[in-house]
């Protein structure tokens, strides 16, 4: 089940990208603030689309707003989304 969301294109939020994506998953810190956790819905994650490199290696781009993220990493959020594009 994969969870498709609108996004819009916002100075606050997300520079590169609008259209379709598709929830994948979160990001946080760590309790201790020196990691970064992430964590992937596996059902989400079995419906992503993949690409293969030219050494036959499979690979699914995700993407996470470095704006969101900068923002979890100073405290200023305490999570962020991983998403992929869709279509």
């Amino acid at each position: 089940m994969v969870k498709k969301t609108e996004t819009k294109k916002t100075e606050t939020e997300n520079e590169e990208y609008t259209g379709n994506s598709a929830l994948i998953g979160y990001v946080r810190r760590s309790n201790a603030g020196g990691a970064l956790k992430l964590s992937i819905n596996t059902s989400a994650f079995a419906d992503c689309s993949t690409y293969v490199t030219s050494d036959g290696q499979a690979y699914v781009p995700l993407i996470i707003s470095l704006n969101a993220l900068n923002k979890v990493l100073s405290g200023e959020r305490a999570v962020t989304t991983v998403s992929q594009m869709q279509g």
